[in-house]
């Protein structure tokens, strides 16, 4: 159980550092994804297309658009920001199919890279997912959505593929986030999820 903690504890520690590193000209390694993310929602709500020039970052703002070049070989492209990740802590880019491929990353999976900001956008969406809690059990899920509709919230519940449920509150608006999570934790749910 300290394990768990503690590694939980890294990895929250390493996306902070991650969040304040400077990015236009940051190096570190690339690498891609597609197979069977294809077709599924990304971050921001999209349908994942691997064979668009789109890249997952951990804190860039949705829409921002990044120039990714391979150091080795100086290929490069410009890919823009609709997910969030790698989740592996030596890489800071997750380029799709087609962007791996312009600058020749698809067969040896991972390179070094050079980012350079194109176009910036706000990072603060106009509306926030807030995932409240997350079950095993679908009845609990839906005791807890019953509880959450009673309190004037309009949750819903997203099913995994590995059968864990979770419970949202959907298009909750940036400027009400505050007082949202203010009246979760007034239900007993101080500690809620983030996803934009």
């Amino acid at each position: 159980m300290k394990g768990k903690i503690l590694k939980t504890l890294l990895a929250t520690a390493f996306l902070f550092v991650a969040a304040l590193a400077p990015v236009s000209g940051e190096e570190g390694f690339a690498s891609w994804y597609g197979g069977k993310f294809q077709g599924r929602k990304t971050a921001n709500g999209e349908i994942f297309d691997t064979n668009k020039l789109t890249a997952a970052h951990r804190t860039l703002g949705f829409g921002t658009k990044v120039r990714v070049t391979e150091i080795e070989s100086g290929k490069s492209v410009i890919v823009r920001i609709n997910d969030r990740g790698p989740f592996v802590e030596d890489r800071i880019i997750d380029l799709s199919r087609a962007a791996a491929d312009i600058i020749g990353l698809t067969a040896q999976g991972v390179a070094k890279v050079k980012l350079e900001i194109v176009e910036s956008q706000d990072p603060a969406p106009p509306f926030i997912t807030l995932q409240v809690a997350s079950f095993g059990s679908h009845d609990n899920a839906l005791r807890l959505k019953n509880k959450l509709f009673e309190a004037r919230l309009a949750p819903s519940i997203e099913t995994t593929e590995t059968g864990l449920h979770r419970v949202l509150l959907e298009h909750v608006p940036s400027q009400d986030i505050d007082s949202v999570k203010s009246h979760l934790a007034s239900l007993g749910y101080p500690q809620v999820i983030i996803r934009h």
